[in-house]
């Protein structure tokens, strides 16, 4: 019985970066042999077990073997003969099959770490092809350490995606994938990987279509709409900001792609296109539903917030109310960051003040202060009419609003 440090950890410890959990291939060793020895078996699909004291996960050495569509279409195999580099053999990219033994020496014998240095992502089998997930999997990566795909590898991924394995994933797994790259350092490069190799069109083609369409020049010195959202998202991910965030970002301008060419560049009532398709999209993919209402919301307000500084304080007030901020502060903060992420992404906006951010910050602040429940007293004492009573508070507390909006903001 041998045992190996292997996969992620291995990788990460070779970039220097840091190794947030250890993952252990035991080799010669039976499912009966380790449970003898206190390990507790936790594996559903394969046998995996938690070290009785560390609590870290070793998995028995195994083979896979592909029966049917979809990334739980593989027959496992495992026994005390598989050897090293057979489970190794199984993994998807070589920098994922890169070991290590218990006296520190590195067994590479798919020259993973050669492909670490140089920045690569490259398949180890045809296999490969067997696991649509990979495809998103080697996106993320991308988006992760920002490495480029080998030519034969993103070609395999292309000849995937022409059969149709993409179509078999299931909606769980894509936004798994898709949520955990999104926060990665560099998201842009997942979408550009998907695009790549053909599986943005297919997994998000609302996204997929913003490439090539125009936008006015003065406004969006990329011109590209699709272009302007992977700026967009990687400002996000610079800001460190919620996947919330980043998603609102990578969908407030969906509309966008559906706008007829004969009037490009301008794309005059993309928001309320926008809507339409994020619902969709979210419903597609099943996104959480924190994900999916500030991404509604800011594919609707996105261009009422950047004109803020034109904005009567009754349009103002009306907004904080329909994005509910004053029941959900955390969330207006985040739908303020991802229409500031919208005007940042763009060449040389990066650094250039959001007005709109302030000022909106301001509004909140002084409508915030209104007391509404004291409103609400002073006029129960004033009207009789108890049907007529609820709209008379709700105009009172507006107006009040308005009124310290108006103050606030000159």
């Amino acid at each position: 019985m041998k045992t190996y440090l292997v996969g992620g950890s291995v990788r990460d410890e070779l970039l220097g970066l840091p190794v947030k959990d250890h993952d252990y291939v035991v080799v010669g060793a039976s499912p009966e042999e380790m449970e003898q020895l206190g390990y507790r078996p936790v594996g559903k699909d394969f046998p995996v077990f938690l070290h009785p004291q560390t609590h870290e996960q070793y998995a028995l050495a195994r083979t896979e073997r592909k029966i049917s569509l979809g990334y739980k279409g593989f027959e496992v195999y495992t026994s005390p003969q598989v050897t090293l580099q057979e489970d190794l053999a199984r993994r998807d990219l070589t920098i994922n099959s890169i070991a290590k033994d218990a006296d520190g020496n590195i067994i590479d014998p798919f020259n993973g770490v050669a492909d670490l240095e140089a920045g690569i992502l490259r398949h180890i089998s045809p296999a490969f092809s067997e696991d649509p997930v990979r495809i998103l999997r080697a996106a993320r990566f991308a988006a992760r350490f920002n490495f480029h795909a080998a030519p034969e590898t993103l070609a395999l991924m292309s000849d995937m995606v022409h059969n149709g394995e993409v179509d078999a994933l299931v909606p769980e797994r894509v936004w798994q994938e898709l949520s955990r790259g999104l926060m990665e350092k560099n998201p842009s490069r997942m979408f550009h990987m998907l695009r790549e190799c053909g599986a943005l069109a297919r997994i998000m083609p609302e996204v997929d279509v913003l490439f090539g369409v125009p936008q006015p020049a003065h406004a969006h010195p990329e011109i590209d709409t699709g272009v302007h959202i992977m700026l967009a998202i990687d400002y996000a991910a610079a800001q460190n900001y919620s996947l919330p965030v980043r998603f609102a970002t990578l969908t407030h301008d969906l509309g966008k792609g559906t706008t007829p060419p004969e009037e490009w560049p301008r794309h005059i009532g993309h928001e309320a296109r926008s809507i339409e398709l994020t619902q969709n999209l979210c419903e597609r993919i099943r996104t959480p539903k924190d994900v999916r209402d500030l991404a509604l919301l800011v594919a609707r307000y996105h261009g009422d917030v950047h004109r803020a500084e034109e904005l009567r304080p009754a349009t103002m007030a009306d907004m904080l109310q329909a994005v509910d901020a004053y029941r959900k502060p955390g969330r207006f903060d985040e739908f303020l960051q991802a229409c500031a992420c919208d005007f940042h992404g763009r060449p040389g906006y990066a650094t250039k003040p959001y007005i709109p951010f302030g000022r909106f910050q301001q509004a909140y602040g002084a409508a915030k202060s209104v007391d509404a429940g004291a409103i609400a007293a002073e006029l129960s004492q004033r009207i009789a009419d108890s049907a007529a009573l609820p709209a008379a508070i709700n105009a009172g507390v507006r107006e009040t609003r308005i009124a310290r909006i108006r103050a606030e903001l000159g």
